[in-house]
């Protein structure tokens, strides 16, 4: 599947399944880097990592946030298959990447089979748009194989869900009692009906928007690990898409790491103005020398 063919699934059905999308040489030197940030399987199942026991109990206890212990793992977030991708699928040279999270699961470490539900109320201000321009878009991206028993997501295409109202959010389970107004009760046995697993090896991508209905499931594989990284973009002028500034982290030893070696067009992503832009005067470039040491100004000093 090209850019356009991509394009094209996301626009018709609020998502699509880019198996290895990210080919292996891209990917290894991040994938070899994963024990900074998380047990390995064994390291988690034979109880040898002393890190394990963060793992148990929560499903959202394996998150981590970027900028990752692993700066192979922190680049691999704005690689350039990536960044092209959500240029394409946003049609706007100017958006940004607003939330990263490396994420691993144990099997039996917590109960990861969520209901259908959609991540808009953590991801804006407002509702999901369907409209161009103002479209926010997420991806998972698979670190290592998930195959079905390790849990992949499922999603509901568009053509199942156009006519959901905003609210409720979450389609609970037959059996599960509603308890919020974001909750619908039912069931929704027409929305479980029509799931697309979105299992895949090493390097695929899931792209999809922040209104598309969907799901993490069970690990059911004995002694299985998943490891995924869990990124999100928004148009330039999507003020209202927020869900972590960059500004709080980069203080973090990890963050210079990160931007001494990334490119321009990478920090674009995170709201550095680009090479020419009128920000970068004598005075900002001498600030910024002193503030990132490590990182070659060289294209940021060259005339607009």
């Amino acid at each position: 599947m090209d850019f356009e063919e991509a394009a094209q699934a996301w626009r018709e059905d609020g998502f699509v399944i880019l198996p290895g999308f990210i080919p292996p040489d891209e990917l290894k030197s991040a994938a070899g880097e994963l024990d900074l940030l998380f047990p390995s399987a064994e390291g988690f199942h034979d109880a040898t990592d002393a890190r394990r026991e963060r793992f148990i109990g929560d499903q959202f206890a394996g998150i981590d946030y970027f900028p990752f212990a692993s700066t192979e793992i922190s680049l691999l977030a704005v690689n350039h298959r990536i960044l092209t991708l959500a240029e394409t699928l946003l049609e706007d040279d100017g958006f940004q990447i607003y939330g990263a999270e490396a994420w691993a699961k144990y099997a039996g470490a917590s109960d990861y089979d969520q209901d259908l539900h959609r991540d808009y109320l953590g991801h804006t201000l407002l509702v999901p748009s369907t409209a161009p321009g103002f479209r926010q878009l997420e991806m998972f991206v698979y670190l290592a194989d998930v195959p079905e028993e390790f849990g992949p997501a499922h999603l509901v295409p568009r053509k199942h869900t156009a006519d959901l109202p905003a609210v409720p959010d979450r389609y609970l389970r037959p059996g599960l009692e509603s308890r919020s107004r974001f909750h619908d009760g039912s069931g929704s046995p027409h929305l479980y009906g029509a799931q697309v697993s979105a299992a895949g090896p090493a390097g695929t991508v899931v792209a999809f928007e922040i209104g598309t209905v969907h799901r993490g499931t069970a690990m059911t594989a004995p002694r299985g690990a998943r490891y995924t990284m869990h990124l999100n973009f928004r148009p330039s002028g999507v003020q209202w898409g927020q869900r972590r500034g960059w500004a709080y982290s980069a203080g973090q030893r990890d963050w210079f790491t990160f931007v001494e070696r990334a490119t321009p067009r990478q920090l674009q992503a995170f709201g550095f103005p680009p090479p020419g832009h009128p920000y970068w005067t004598p005075e900002t470039l001498a600030g910024m020398a002193l503030r990132y040491p490590g990182l070659d100004l060289t294209p940021w000093r060259q005339p607009g």
